[in-house]
């Protein structure tokens, strides 16, 4: 059962973030990653899960959920002021997940394809936060303005300090819904048990 908790404990949400440099439309891209896992019982894939699960700063994890974030940001003079036209995002949500590397007795399919669906679905919420992170983002960015600001220096960093508030918004909620989900009791806890439980 220590296994259990120490992959618990260590499913957590890994994020890649880049915010570089117009447009108010867009959408996410979604990209599945599957790393193998042996066995044929649900004990045996899950200690592969604890083998060869992404390897994070806590240990390996059954499944992570890692984006990047790249903008075209369109600058403006008007004037002297500067201002920020448009904001367009290209956001790419990778989720990494396992997939059973030989065919499963059915019972053990059925119990896995439950457990499996389970964690998709708590990934997708991750990919979801990371959706609202982006159109926050470009919320506040359109129509940013700095007066006297020849060279629009004023205006970069002024949205620069509009980011971080919104950053460490961001990287705390997805550390609650952790918490939650793998507290005991919590979503993720209730479908290893129910994977591992005769």
């Amino acid at each position: 059962m220590t296994t259990v908790f120490r992959l618990l404990n260590g499913l957590l949400v890994s994020m890649v973030a880049a915010f570089p440099a117009a447009g108010q439309e867009w959408q996410a891209t979604e990209k599945v990653a599957h790393y193998p896992v042996n066995g044929t019982t649900p004990m045996a894939l899950y200690q592969s899960v604890g083998e060869r699960g992404p390897k994070l700063s806590l240990g390996r994890v059954i499944a992570h959920t890692t984006f990047k974030l790249t903008w075209q940001r369109d600058y403006q003079q008007q004037g002297a002021a500067c201002v920020l036209a448009t904001a367009k995002p290209k956001l790419v949500v990778t989720y990494t997940l396992p997939k059973p590397a030989q065919k499963l007795p059915s019972d053990v399919a059925a119990k896995w394809d439950a457990f499996y669906e389970g964690i998709v679905a708590h990934e997708k919420l991750h990919g979801e936060f990371m959706r609202d992170l982006t159109q926050q983002i470009q919320d506040v960015s359109i129509g940013l303005r700095h007066e006297n600001d020849p060279g629009c220096q004023k205006v970069r960093a002024a949205l620069q300090a509009q980011l971080k508030p919104i950053s460490d918004a961001h990287v705390a909620r997805h550390s609650e819904y952790d918490r939650v989900e793998m507290s005991p009791g919590g979503a993720v806890h209730q479908l290893i048990l129910a994977f591992l439980n005769p």
